[in-house]
């Protein structure tokens, strides 16, 4: 260690402190000083250098462990802090903030981290549990759900099989009258109904030659053709429909075809979604017409299979149907489309007449019980202008959008109410009585005259009436004039004059068209009157309603011009509509060179046909003093003495 760095200050600082001092004055004095300040300085220059490598090198320093174990001292810290409260328990704790110190060396380094470690293991252990314990919850809660779930459907599938089991009891069929061929007499009109029937056989054996077991045809693509009311499976719901027609029309071999197919394919227990009210109106209405046509008893067991399907469709809080089910699971919905979420109103209050006859060949009450619970809540609830609205949520029990219609989405409602009346023996004055009131406030609020004296039925649609009526409408005609005997204060003939009206006019939107076949919708704005304005209403989709009223309007009144009229139609649809494959709808009855939209619809078969057939026949085949037709023109029996004659112990009052 040089000293010239060190002497100028020594000497300095002594010279400050005593200027007097004889050591100056003394050159050997001073050589002496400088060694000895040299070695002290050595010295304490050793001690200070031994002191900080023995702290780096043998002392312990938490910093160390922080620089590997950067971010565990946060994780450390609540296992600290339990560890504490253990200790304060008596039992082994930590000491020191976590970090027990007992001396310095390997021993103690070792002991630190095996006490690192076991933290290590006790914050793992600790978040393993928990999350086991959280999977167990999220596993128990999901396996509840499933479980809720599967309970319900097993309970729902057991009571289907439960019912689908039982035997049905031997119920008399109500006497049957008016079965037989309807042999008009003069050889015009014969005439006229065996081109009926040969249409009739047209459309039936197109079918079965390219769309057989399929729900419907496509007679210019020759194949099967379903829609959404169907599900994704095949019912062949033209079979079903058409079974009676056939039978009435005396076309027995295809009858058995039609027949063997029910016995050996037709299937309900299936994953389709299907529309309970077409399901209902279609199937259940066909078989029950088709077992009291032939007595077949395939045909009685089969609706009663289908109906069990139907049920769940009931399981809302109100006990008004959805509008859809599925036929494995029961699992219902009602159509996106529809007014917030509402079931409609046409559609749960279409059910009536097949779920009587249900119950009468079952001996079960649930079904009249079913239908029954909805009139009593419809009678319960208030109504805008006495009008029922389309639209009735399942959940609340609440109207939906006020729009009232006798056509689409209302229509068979009103049809219904009067024939529960009719197949009751007309001892269901509750039913006539609502349809009564009803007619009353559609007679107010919705019919009207055109400007030359048409008389339409409009629509009312917030707070006031579209001028507008629909091919679906025109049945009213026929229903008026169905209503008119039973009616209120006399009015009988003027019910039947309304017939006569709302008849003439839909006559007048065939009459108006190209093709003389009616539109789906004809206005009765300013000019305009009975004539379809947009080119979405201006198809025809081989529809029955206004041949449906020609037909009741012959039966009362016997004017020949209704069968004239429904000769003319029947004409038109056979030019215009007849293919080589079938029978096809027609998108614009206004233009001369339709084009066509491919479908043989089931409701051709059903009731097109044989309401012309029935226009053609005498009055003495299926009399309407013993026969109601339902919505799809499937006869059903009236059930005399109602009360008594329902098997098992099914009140009906």
């Amino acid at each position: 260690m040089s000293s010239p760095a060190l002497l100028p200050v020594s000497s300095r600082r002594l010279a400050a402190l005593s200027p007097s001092s004889p050591v100056s004055f003394y050159p050997h004095h001073r050589a002496t000083l400088r060694l000895s300040e040299k070695f002290i300085l050595l010295l304490i220059l050793s001690a200070f250098i031994t002191l900080c490598f023995g702290a780096i090198f043998f002392l312990p320093d938490s910093s160390k462990h922080r620089r590997f174990d950067l971010g565990l001292q946060d994780v450390l810290i609540p296992h600290v802090e339990q560890g504490r409260s253990a200790g304060r328990d008596g039992s082994a704790g930590l000491q020191g903030g976590g970090v027990m110190v007992h001396g310095g060396g390997e021993e103690h380094r070792h002991r630190h981290r095996d006490e690192e470690e076991q933290l290590r293991k006790m914050i793992r252990a600790d978040h393993e549990r928990a999350l086991e314990e959280a999977k167990e919850k999220l596993k128990k809660s999901k396996d509840q759900i499933r479980a809720e779930i599967q309970t319900e459907k097993n309970r729902v599938m057991q009571d289907m099989k439960k019912r689908e089991g039982k035997q049905l009891p031997v119920v008399p069929i109500p006497k049957l009258v008016g079965i037989n061929n309807g042999d008009p007499g003069d050889p015009d009109t014969r005439e006229k109904q065996e081109k009926i029937k040969e249409m009739m056989k047209h459309a039936w054996d197109n079918y079965r030659q390219y769309a057989w077991g399929h729900n419907e045809l496509k007679p210019l693509s020759r194949k099967g053709h379903t829609t959404n009311i169907f599900g994704n499976s095949q019912l062949g719901a033209t079979i079903v429909d058409a079974l009676d027609t056939l039978y009435i029309m005396g076309l027995f071999d295809e009858f058995r075809d039609g027949k063997e197919w029910i016995e050996k394919n037709l299937d309900f227990s299936v994953n389709a979604e299907v529309s309970v009210f077409e399901v209902n109106i279609r199937f259940i209405g066909g078989l029950l017409a088709a077992y009291y046509l032939s007595g077949e008893e395939v045909f009685k067991q089969k609706a009663s299979q289908l109906a069990e399907k139907l049920l769940p469709s009931f399981n809302t809080p109100t006990g008004i149907p959805w509008a859809m089910v599925n036929l494995k699971s029961g699992v219902g919905r009602n159509w996106g489309w529809a007014s917030a979420g509402s079931s409609i109103l046409s559609e749960f209050g279409t059910l009536h007449l097949e779920f009587v006859h249900l119950s009468y060949l079952t001996g079960d009450p649930i079904y009249y019980k079913k239908v029954l619970h909805i009139r009593k809540l419809l009678q319960k609830m208030d109504r805008p202008n006495g009008l029922y609205p389309n639209y009735l949520n399942p959940r609340t029990g609440r109207w939906g959008q006020h729009h009232t219609s006798v056509g689409g989405l209302g229509d068979s409602f009103y049809e219904y109410l009067l024939k529960a009346w009719l197949v009751s023996d007309k001892t269901d004055t509750e039913a006539r009585k609502m349809y009564d009131d009803a007619m009353q406030s559609i007679e107010k609020h919705l019919i009207r005259k055109s400007n030359t004296g048409l008389t339409f039925i409009g629509e009312w649609k917030n707070g006031h009436l579209e001028r507008k009526m629909g091919h679906l409408t025109c049945f009213a005609g026929g229903m008026f004039a169905l209503g008119a005997d039973g009616s209120p204060d006399d009015k009988a003939g003027h019910y039947l004059q309304l017939g006569a009206e709302i008849a003439h006019t839909c006559h007048q939107s065939y009459d108006r068209t190209v093709l003389k076949l009616g539109p789906e919708a004809f206005k009765f704005d300013g000019g305009t009157e009975a004539v379809a304005l947009r080119q979405n209403e201006k198809y025809y989709i081989l529809r029955p309603e206004v041949i449906e009223t020609y037909w009741y309007m012959w039966r009362f009144t016997h004017d020949p011009k209704y069968r004239q009229w429904g000769w003319e139609a029947a004409q038109a649809i056979d030019k215009y509509c007849r293919v080589i494959g079938g029978f096809s709808g027609v998108k614009d009855v206004y233009s001369s060179s339709p084009t066509y939209d491919d479908v043989q619809q089931s409701f051709f078969l059903a009731e097109t046909l044989k309401y012309l057939y029935l226009l053609f026949s005498s009055d003495d085949l299926l009399p309407l003093d013993y026969w109601v037709f339902n919505t799809e023109a499937h006869p059903l029996p009236v059930l005399r003495s109602m009360n008594t004659t329902l098997s098992g112990n099914v009140a009906l009052q």
